[in-house]
């Protein structure tokens, strides 16, 4: 279950980041409020999985897959530009957190 979680936590990570872009600063009303609701979930889910799931994993994991999940949107939904170094850039970031997600099963 603490993967499903973590899984819900990802993904209202990414809806409060994009009511952020959608708010323009605050001065759309609905995204706005969006922000403050779906970073609460996120913060909640990720909280239920952090009561199995190590901690450095976890966040590294929450904080690694947001990233490119809203680095798509942006290039999806807002026609940001896609180029060899944003892709290289995201292969770092996985290839990190799978190095964190090997050093802890070696440590077991």
């Amino acid at each position: 279950m603490h993967w499903i979680y973590l899984f819900i936590a990802i993904i209202m990570e990414v809806a409060g980041t994009t009511s952020m872009k959608l708010s323009e600063g605050f001065s759309k009303p609905l995204p706005s409020i969006s922000i403050f609701i779906f970073y609460g979930f996120s913060f909640t889910f990720l909280t239920l999985a952090l009561k199995t799931l190590p901690i450095g994993i976890t966040y590294a994991i929450w904080a690694a897959v947001g990233t490119a999940l809203i680095t798509l949107v942006g290039i999806i939904w807002f026609g940001e530009s896609l180029n060899m170094l944003k892709i290289l850039s995201l292969l770092l970031i996985i290839i990190g957190v799978a190095g964190l997600h090997a050093s802890r099963e070696s440590m077991l």
